[in-house]
């Protein structure tokens, strides 16, 4: 505990200019006599480290000293700088790490951060963040997880699984894991889990997973050919949802998407959310089945015929 303070207390020094025993012993919960023996102890490691009395006075480093820094290139610190930046969207372990490295590159807080990653919804989720936090928990303590599990067809299920890894992917996180119930290897869309709990139950990690591109979304139906054009109304979505090699432009602002996806409630959900922006020229059997679901929520909301009731 002492190391980790002593480290905590230095990176910190290297950061502020000056620092008061009173303000550190509030920071590390000790008392002021306690910051004085560390500084003792920083001192006779070699760190140029002292106390100035009186009013403005506090603990600072003798101007210019930095912990050597040779092991990375210039270049190499501001990857690694920006990699944490993005970590620290993903909970306070990053944004220590961001802050302590920060220190040790000797990296101030007038440099300019050319990358900021926010994971969390608009409005925030203070839920979603102690989810997380209990799945990245439960990943490197190598403990079974249970939750109730909502698939792209519409089922739910009680799952338990053995966690191995986050994945943010296609704008969304999921848990890559082995499945018990299917007996395989799964992800698991974040926010179709429901009742997350920690089982405390131990397991061994298993030999030789798939690599991740050739695991699917568990729930997600066989894969079909789609044909689709879309209205230039759509325009905007496209954009953000297919890549520019996907994409035939039209010469009226529409586009013609040919891609596979697989089939499920999913699918039917995507295309319905576009209304009449979208046509679905292939297969057959989606439009037939696309159309049906589309009376079906016309004939809910009292409308037959492009009559209301």
């Amino acid at each position: 505990m002492q190391i980790q303070r002593l480290f905590s207390e230095l990176c910190l020094l290297l950061r502020r200019e000056r620092v008061t025993c009173e303000e550190m012993a509030r920071l590390y919960e000790v008392a002021p006599r306690t910051i004085y023996r560390d500084m003792d102890v920083l001192s006779g490691a070699g760190i140029p480290v002292y106390t100035q009395r009186g009013r403005g006075g506090g603990v600072a480093l003798l101007p210019g000293f930095a912990l050597p820094r040779t092991l990375l290139t210039e270049a190499e610190q501001g990857a690694v700088l920006a990699a944490l930046q993005g970590a620290a969207a993903a909970g306070a372990e990053g944004a220590s790490a961001l802050d302590k490295l920060s220190a040790l590159f000797a990296r101030g807080e007038e440099e300019e951060h050319w990358l900021a990653v926010d994971f969390s919804p608009w409005g925030g989720d203070q839920a979603a963040q102690e989810t997380f936090y209990l799945l990245k928990e439960a990943i490197l303590g190598r403990r079974v997880l249970a939750f109730r599990y909502y698939s792209a067809r519409g089922e739910a299920t009680q799952r338990e699984v053995e966690p191995r890894q986050l994945v943010f992917k296609g704008q969304a996180w999921y848990l890559w894991a082995w499945c018990r119930k299917r007996e395989d290897w799964r992800f698991f869309k974040l926010l179709r889990m429901e009742g997350v709990r920690d089982t405390g139950e131990p397991f061994s990690p298993r030999p030789s997973p798939p690599e991740l591109a050739e695991v699917e979304p568990d729930g997600f139906g066989r894969p079909v050919s789609l044909r689709l054009r879309f209205a230039p109304s759509a325009a905007f979505r496209l954009a953000e949802e297919f890549a520019p090699s996907q994409l035939q432009r039209q010469a009226d602002g529409g586009a013609v998407v040919e891609l596979d996806f697989p089939e499920g409630e999913w699918l039917y959900s995507y295309l319905l959310s576009f209304g009449e922006g979208c046509l679905v020229e292939s297969p057959a059997s989606v439009r037939r089945e696309l159309a049906r679901r589309a009376a079906t929520v016309a004939a809910a909301a009292g409308w037959t015929d492009g009559k209301k009731n």
